[in-house]
């Protein structure tokens, strides 16, 4: 009986650009799949095939690869807000598209992984790029309901920061908790949607 051993990826050349971009790529899978610590640039390089010494040329340590990765996720987690601002502005959005939109951003996006991996890094600077597209979103809400008011922004807050919390904790552990309940895949979601009107009609405290 013979034993298959997994081809290595091949080496190949590769523009800086390219490399780069692989490496991310492959970065942001072993974070997705492994947690923060599979993230190495051993790890890496095996996976696209390239040697140690090549990583350390385009990103000068595992440090610098890791904030390169988290630089690159807060970028497409920026997107996708924007993506979902721009969706809720049309005649067809709706509440429930913009809480899936952050959910998916925070599950099969990674930036449920991205944010925790940050939060325990302890340097929250990573982050400061959403906060534009987050105020943005806020906008976006503002004008597609009609709220106004003094206290409009602190209620259309307290709406996204309910929604964002919420799709964080699903993305850690919303699947163990919804086995342990017996609840369906999309539970978390159904349950901010119905809750959402709440936060919307709420009276802040003055």
């Amino acid at each position: 009986m013979s034993i298959k051993i997994a081809d290595k990826p091949r080496r190949r050349r590769r523009s800086p650009e390219e490399a780069r971009r692989e490496a991310l790529a492959s970065a942001r899978d072993l974070l997705l799949s492994g947690g923060p610590n599979a993230v190495t640039l051993a790890a890496v390089a095996g996976e696209i095939g390239v040697t140690h010494a090549n990583l350390i040329h385009h990103f000068g340590s595992a440090a610098g690869l890791q904030s390169a990765l988290m630089g690159s996720m807060v970028a497409d987690l920026n997107d996708a807000l924007d993506a979902a601002v721009a969706r809720l502005r049309t005649d067809e959005g709706a509440p429930l598209e913009l809480i899936n939109a952050v959910f998916d951003a925070f599950s099969t996006g990674g930036a449920g992984r991205l944010a925790a991996w940050i939060a325990l890094s302890g340097d929250l600077s990573h982050l400061e790029p959403v906060r534009e597209a987050v105020q943005n979103l806020v906008v976006a809400i503002q004008e597609k309901i009609g709220l106004g008011g003094d206290r409009s922004d602190e209620i259309i807050g307290s709406a996204v920061l309910f929604i964002a919390l919420s799709a964080f904790g699903e993305a850690l552990i919303g699947d163990p908790l919804r086995e342990m309940l017996g609840q369906s895949d999309d539970a978390s979601r159904r349950v901010v949607a119905s809750l959402l009107p709440a936060f919307l009609t709420m009276h802040p405290r003055s």
